[in-house]
């Protein structure tokens, strides 16, 4: 197998990525196609399907290797399972699947892209395939989901300092749906499973786009941005 392409996308790091693809819906990225495969060609009629499926590599966690018996962030991160019950990143082999939206299809500067929203993967994930969503056969209706089969509720709200305010404002112009996009990621509570509705007095920080998040909860159900920062476009 070989990439066909590579994903651009707002977060820089493992840490904050949703569990799941469509938990935040501001998040949008890009899939350049590459190589041999930078051909509108290969996209022919794509844009008629609303959704696609994006086979990828976790090449964040690949040297990490795999373990049989894996800790669920659902189950608090304390109980282990089988690996392949589950939607874990170590896994025998580094092969992910997720489902995004496909918002559309653009040929620039001698390059293929296709914008999606709703993704959960981490910036310059390697992809080896793309299929179209077929609700008819992807959507079961009465599908058991062992347990995860209702989407996770957010209990957290979420509050900008004044400063950060400022800094948004600021960003508004390039960036209209940054606020947006740190609300629901935040929303997701992306601190260890074993820390979930607990509280603590850390202060966090987490990388989207070019931008450095700093945050800390609050109470139990919020937590307050403390400070936005622009990292250097060459980190």
């Amino acid at each position: 197998m070989q990439a066909i392409g590579k994903v651009h996308s707002p977060y820089k790091e493992k840490f904050a990525i949703p569990r799941q693809p469509g938990l935040v819906s501001a998040a949008k990225g890009k899939i350049e196609l590459v190589g041999e495969f930078n051909q509108v060609e290969l996209v022919r009629d794509l844009e008629n399907y609303s959704h696609i499926w994006v086979v990828f590599i976790f090449h964040g966690t690949q040297a990490q290797g795999w373990k049989p018996l894996v800790r669920p962030p659902r189950l608090g991160g304390n109980k282990k399972t089988g690996v392949l019950a589950t939607r874990s990143t170590f896994r025998p082999n580094p092969i992910g699947m997720s489902v995004v939206k496909l918002e559309g299809i653009e040929h620039k500067n001698k390059k293929v892209y296709l914008t999606i929203s709703g993704l959960d993967l981490l910036d310059q994930t390697p992809v080896i395939d793309i299929k179209p969503y077929l609700p008819y056969v992807d959507a079961i209706a009465d599908a058991q989901a062992g347990f995860a089969q209702q989407a996770p509720e957010s209990k957290l709200t979420i509050s900008f300092n004044e400063n950060s305010k400022q800094f948004l404002a600021k960003a508004q112009a390039k960036f209209p749906e940054l606020s947006q996009l740190i609300e629901q990621v935040l929303a997701q509570d992306p601190r260890p499973a074993y820390k979930k509705s607990k509280l603590d007095n850390n202060a966090y920080a987490m990388t989207l786009y070019h931008f450095n998040i700093n945050w800390q909860m609050t109470s139990l159900s919020s937590v307050e941005v403390t400070a936005i920062t622009e990292l250097s476009t060459s980190n």
